[in-house]
């Protein structure tokens, strides 16, 4: 049991959630030109199946379509094997996709294969690629390198990661946490507000300012690891 929460404890520590901003290469950027007129952005929502040895990529992803279009005018090129709508809502199409990397891309896709995990937001549009990864430093590093070869960074950041069912609340300190679920449990969210900031904090034990502060603060943190990359 002692080992077991060991090893847990010691993967929080040194396990760290990388997330890159750059702009592809011109002349990778042309692989996508059956996407760019006509969709706002591609957003990964969770990788299925990944595979640098035989070239193949599977995803469940949300495509953003620009005004105007459907994901039917979308002429998906043959190397896109499987390319099926799960759940449409306006112009947000969550789809299925299985694909193959381009032959040209294969000596570099499978210098890729390195020990992380494809995490999210992981975002495509026209001007921008927004990639997130987990894994350690020695891993986190290497890949940074790779992305360096297809395009030009221009911002890199670091968040915690933590695996838990809490994962979303790991960038709040232990009071913003504590505030913000008691305020969640307590109806201060729910519309018509249960609780108001006053009666909040007589159950909490903290003066109304403290716990107004606590509640904004933590809100700010959630929002911004939740959007972090747009």
């Amino acid at each position: 049991m002692y080992d077991s929460l060991y090893i847990s404890l010691c993967i929080v520590i040194i396990m760290r959630k990388l997330i890159i901003e750059m702009k592809i290469n011109q002349n990778l950027i042309k692989n996508f030109d059956f996407l760019i007129d006509k969709v706002e952005s591609v957003e990964l929502l969770e990788l299925l199946k990944i595979d640098f040895q035989k070239r193949i990529k599977m995803a469940i992803a949300a495509f953003n379509m620009k005004e105007g279009y459907r994901i039917d005018d979308i002429k998906t090129p043959d190397y896109v094997e499987i390319f099926t709508v799960l759940q449409k809502k306006d112009n947000r199409y969550v789809c299925l996709i299985k694909a193959k990397y381009f032959k040209s891309l294969s000596s570099l896709a499978k210098k890729f294969n390195i020990d992380i995990i494809w995490d999210t937001p992981s975002i495509f549009t026209k001007d921008k690629m927004v990639i997130s990864v987990t894994g350690n430093e020695e891993n986190l590093k290497k890949i940074l390198g790779l992305f360096k070869n297809i395009g030009d960074i221009k911002k890199t950041s670091f968040v915690k990661s933590i695996y838990s069912e809490q994962t979303i609340l790991s960038c709040l300190t232990e009071k913003q946490r504590k505030v913000i679920i008691t305020a969640k449990k307590n109806g201060y969210y729910d519309y018509p507000r249960k609780i108001n900031s006053k009666e909040l904090s007589k159950k909490i034990g903290l003066s109304k300012p403290t716990v107004v502060q606590h509640l904004r603060k933590a809100e700010d943190r959630i929002i911004s690891n939740i959007l972090a990359g747009y």
